[in-house]
């Protein structure tokens, strides 16, 4: 798996660490005893009929029951990775993060988590950069004015769909600064595998300067931007309609 880069990550991590774990463990333990019941029960002459056992009410039970320990082991652990991801802490920034046939667009708020915005958008030959910073907890919002898409980004370990007319969104505290590529995962189209991003995590200096420069280039607006660079629609008023 990718190394993990932000905090909620490492919960994925270890899950499916030591998940993959358990899972040889217990292949071992099954294949072992496939390989020894047949050296140890097989015929040994031609005139010789292995002895035959059925109904081994002890080895039933067993094998009944320690699945379904198992299966509730894991469901417990998974449940916690799940809520400890997806809980709602005090995000100290909102990206509304829209996904569209065939590229995406990322609405960064001037003035903490409302009010104006500042924008970048990509298009199948343009592939835009979203810009995060360090050590700073960041709410994603996940809108889609077409078609059901998919973000996800290397070392984040986690992807959710990105469904029209619902708002889907997590949180993820990068911890590492550097580059990572994300995209769409979900098949969604023609032009699907066009559908990637480049993400950099940078200090909080850095992406202040980031905003400022993106004001500058006029990629400004007073409500986050639905789709590309050539529509600059409220996000929501699709949902609100559908609703």
């Amino acid at each position: 798996m990718p190394d993990p880069v932000t905090e909620q990550a490492d919960h994925t991590y270890y899950l499916w660490r030591y998940a993959w774990i358990a899972l040889l463990v217990t292949g071992g333990v099954v294949w072992g005893l496939i390989g020894w019941v047949v050296v140890r029960y097989r015929r040994r002459s031609d005139d010789e009929i292995p002895v035959q056992t059925r109904y081994n009410l002890p080895l039933e039970i067993f094998y009944t029951i320690a699945p379904i320990i198992m299966v509730v082991v894991f469901f417990y652990h998974t449940v916690g990775v799940q809520n400890a991801i997806l809980d709602d802490t005090d995000q100290d920034l909102t990206v509304e993060v829209v996904g569209f046939q065939w590229s995406w667009t990322f609405n960064h708020y001037l003035d903490g988590n409302d009010g104006d915005v500042v924008y970048t958008s990509g298009t199948g030959s343009d592939v835009p950069t979203l810009v995060l910073p360090v050590d700073q907890t960041v709410q994603f919002n996940l809108h889609s004015p077409d078609v059901i898409h998919s973000f996800g980004i290397t070392g984040f370990l986690i992807r959710m769909d990105v469904i029209p007319g619902r708002v889907n969104h997590y949180e993820a505290t990068p911890d590492t600064e550097g580059f990572y590529a994300g995209r769409c995962y979900e098949l969604c189209g023609t032009s699907h595998s066009r559908m990637i991003f480049n993400v950099k995590v940078v200090s909080a200096e850095e992406y202040e300067q980031y905003l400022q420069e993106l004001e500058q280039q006029g990629n400004t607006s007073d409500a986050p931007v639905l789709g590309g660079n050539f529509v600059n629609e409220q996000v929501g008023l699709d949902e609100q309609e559908a609703e």
